[in-house]
């Protein structure tokens, strides 16, 4: 059976573990030689070390200068790009009250301003028909306390890829938004801190939250954003993809 990425190259922001790790290792199974980015260079290599076909370039995404340095390689050694998954992000929680502009310009920046910059950099390498995935969240569609500024900027994903379609309309570039629900990832158990029980009890909240009673899996979501990157998905355009087990959706 054909790879669904034969011959591709495809580029994987914050994919040092977590979805964009689990999407960067599916990818290159499909056939695709995959570009990954992280901000720590001891877990890239790991990451480059733990996919076959794979090229490491430490960026922060938030650092035009970082994006345009990543850029200059791609162009010079493949040409191209035909898959982008403009994967880096985070948060914390802070409620209202207590949210500090330094809260604030960290998560923007992070989610808003360095996917905008991801993918309006890479336009120039983008080939005819490139798919373009985005990471949201179903926190762009929930509220959710003391997580505010986050979910903003999660919204603004999500609007980034309704508005882009018109705006590459005539190249056939896909862009689609893809919104995890409460995904096992270090990320997410962060959040409740180093205690192994508190991590624990945070995972099992949100799985009671979720309709089929668990939380998600990174290898879930790199399957969906496989099928957003592939042929599979050529009429689907400015969609927003939820992998949450039904969060968001009750």
């Amino acid at each position: 059976m054909a790879r669904k990425l034969e011959g591709k190259i495809a580029l994987v922001t914050g994919a040092t573990s977590g979805i964009g790790l689990a999407t960067a290792k599916r990818f290159a199974a499909e056939g695709a030689h995959v570009y990954i980015t992280g901000r720590r260079q001891a877990e890239l290599d790991a990451a480059v070390a733990a996919i076959d076909n794979a090229t490491g370039v430490r960026v922060d995404s938030s650092e035009l200068d970082q994006l345009d340095a990543l850029y200059e390689q791609i162009r010079g050694e493949k040409g191209r790009l035909d898959v982008l998954f403009a994967n880096a992000g985070g948060g914390s929680m802070l409620p209202l009250g207590e949210i500090t502009e330094e809260h604030y310009h960290d998560t923007f920046d992070r989610n808003v301003k360095g996917t905008l910059f991801t993918v309006q950099k890479a336009l120039p390498l983008l080939s005819k028909g490139a798919s373009v995935i985005l990471t949201g969240s179903t926190a762009g569609s929930e509220g959710t306390a003391a997580f505010s500024v986050y979910s903003a900027s999660k919204a603004a994903i999500r609007n980034f890829a309704r508005s882009w379609i018109l705006d590459l309309k005539d190249r056939g570039i896909r862009v689609n938004t893809i919104s995890p629900g409460a995904t096992k990832t270090p990320g997410l158990v962060d959040l409740a801190g180093p205690d192994a029980a508190q991590q624990q009890g945070l995972l099992d909240y949100l799985a009671s939250r979720i309709p089929m009673g668990r939380v998600g899996d990174p290898n879930e979501i790199a399957a969906a954003a496989l099928f957003l990157a592939s042929d599979d998905a050529s009429f689907v355009n400015g969609a927003e993809l939820f992998v949450d087990g039904g969060q968001a959706q009750v």
